[in-house]
């Protein structure tokens, strides 16, 4: 089918799945929630004993981590819901129907950009609460969520080729923790670079969570005078971070698509 074609069915699909926000709001709770706990955990429990470089404070510094952190564990939906609809026999009626077979990939991550749209603007609020501040101009502000979701979005197909791999919603889940976790916490995210040497510090540097990470706090305004390290993705965070979206969807949509293929066709 050509791309219109897909884009329109999966628009379809993605209106199937965000019904569920309606029906199943427990879901919804759920994701505003855990973003809340975590900046209210880090920024009081951690906020006197961690201290970032410059001028900033804690609280500024935390937020972007914060953000970076909740919308990659936010891609794992893509990957729980799409383990969900092949185990229910779900994935099968689609295949039914005449329509493209990316559909399904497509209203699935496209639907997931919504509930990190929700977990963004619950945080931020929260943010505001806490002490964070925006202190650069709106148009950097805006540049710094749609760099945000851009990189959310790209993991949600790693997230989505993976919950086709795998035989249960469990398995997803727990792979993704294995995944996800040593990524957000093994970077610039909740402690300066600083705090890190040797060879993990190297790695984190190259972290593209890490570089997500200050690529936000830049825009946002929120470095506190400080410069960013020598290392290059550290001084072009946006740059290393857009470079890492192109890669991984350029592999994981055609992976993605041929997995939904060879799935369905068991």
């Amino acid at each position: 089918m050509s791309t219109p074609q897909a884009l329109s069915d999966g628009w379809v699909v993605a209106q199937r799945n965000l019904i569920k926000i309606k029906r199943v709001p427990e879901v919804l709770v759920f994701v505003l929630i855990s973003p809340i706990m975590f900046v209210l955990l880090f920024a009081y429990v951690f906020g006197g004993a961690i201290a970032p470089p410059g001028a900033v404070g804690y609280k500024e510094f935390l937020v972007a981590g914060i953000f970076a952190q909740t919308v990659v564990f936010g891609a794992t939906f893509t990957g729980a819901g799409l383990a969900e609809d092949m185990q229910k026999g779900i994935i099968d009626r689609f295949r039914s129907l005449p329509m493209s077979r990316s559909a399904v990939l497509i209203g699935r991550t496209t639907s997931d950009v919504v509930y990190n749209v929700l977990s963004l603007v619950i945080m931020a609020l929260t943010g505001l609460l806490v002490g964070w501040r925006i202190r650069e101009g709106v148009l950097d502000a805006a540049l710094g969520f749609l760099l945000l979701l851009a990189f959310a979005y790209a993991i949600s197909w790693v997230m989505g080729f993976i919950g086709l791999l795998v035989p249960s919603v469990e398995v997803i889940n727990n792979a993704s923790f294995i995944v996800i976790m040593p990524l957000t916490f093994v970077s610039n995210a909740f402690v300066p670079t600083e705090s890190f040497s040797g060879v993990l510090r190297t790695i984190v540097e190259w972290n593209p969570v890490s570089t997500l990470t200050q690529a936000s706090r830049e825009l946002f305004g929120n470095t506190g005078g400080q410069a960013a390290p020598d290392a290059w993705p550290m001084q072009n965070p946006v740059l290393y971070t857009l470079l890492w979206v192109v890669l991984i969807i350029v592999v994981f949509v055609p992976l993605s698509v041929r997995q939904y293929r060879l799935s369905s066709a068991r």
